[in-house]
């Protein structure tokens, strides 16, 4: 837990995903259309596909973008790109673990894309199941600390079936398995508990820490490669960074 929280952190004080805000909206808008193709265009009974829209909305995303985002996956878009969904895995160096979720309509393309920004980077990308066995698949859902108390908190998302109920110090993470996340999300709604986002994510097993600042710098420049890649829509990593070498590292 600590490794993804981490990873989270550095890319709030780096701003590397929304320094370029029509790069967000792009990894937004796919993750809309991906979402409508899979469960269908209404988000009241997609619930991945509500999730992302709230996520678009929460960045300000102009409604127009997103209903050409479903409108592309229902088919009322003429000459519309097929995304396919592809989980990549590597390492970093140090033998940081990674997993890169990417939504391609052209994996070919994308494939040789990231194992170019991983030599650049030193690292490497690895075979299917080389990484993913370190890591579990799960829902996680951010609720701000002013929203509710813990203990409210505990009791509706343990009664709805989540796993854990964490903090990263500005929000609750509420843990639940893959296939939980929408019915814990949906409890909550009910609740009138407010929600910064709910998402599936890739959980490491184990966290490896970095001490030596000249491996961390490689291990963030890499990442930050990886998640300024169009194809690129999240990046999980299992590494942990002291605070006082994450300040450094990001100022």
């Amino acid at each position: 837990m600590a490794g993804h929280s981490k990873w989270s952190k550095v890319k709030r004080i780096k701003g590397a995903i929304d320094v370029k805000r029509g790069k967000l909206f792009s990894k937004l808008s796919k993750e809309i259309t991906v979402a409508a193709r899979m469960g269908g265009g209404d988000p009241s009974g997609n619930p991945r596909l509500r999730a992302a829209v709230l996520a678009a909305r929460a960045q300000s995303m102009p409604t127009d973008n997103i209903d050409r985002a479903i409108k592309r996956a229902t088919g009322d878009i003429a000459g519309a790109s097929h995304y396919e969904e592809i989980v990549y895995e590597g390492y970093a160096p140090g033998g940081i673990a990674l997993m890169v979720e990417a939504a391609t309509d052209n994996k070919n393309r994308t494939a040789a894309d990231l194992r170019l920004i991983f030599t650049k980077n030193h690292g490497n990308l690895a075979s299917s199941g080389s990484v993913s066995y370190m890591f579990k698949r799960k829902g996680q859902i951010a609720v701000p600390l002013s929203a509710v108390s813990e203990d409210r908190l505990l009791e509706i998302v343990l009664d709805a079936g989540a796993d854990e109920l964490t903090s990263d110090g500005e929000h609750y993470l509420i843990i639940t398995a893959h296939d939980q996340l929408y019915i814990v999300a949906e409890s909550l709604r009910l609740g009138g508990i407010p929600t910064d986002s709910q998402k599936l994510t890739y959980l490491p097993d184990n966290i490896v820490p970095i001490n030596d600042e000249s491996v961390a710098g490689q291990v963030l420049r890499l990442c930050d490669a990886l998640e300024d890649n169009d194809d690129v829509q999240n990046v999980y990593s299992n590494f942990d960074l002291p605070e006082d070498l994450l300040a450094r590292l990001s100022a």
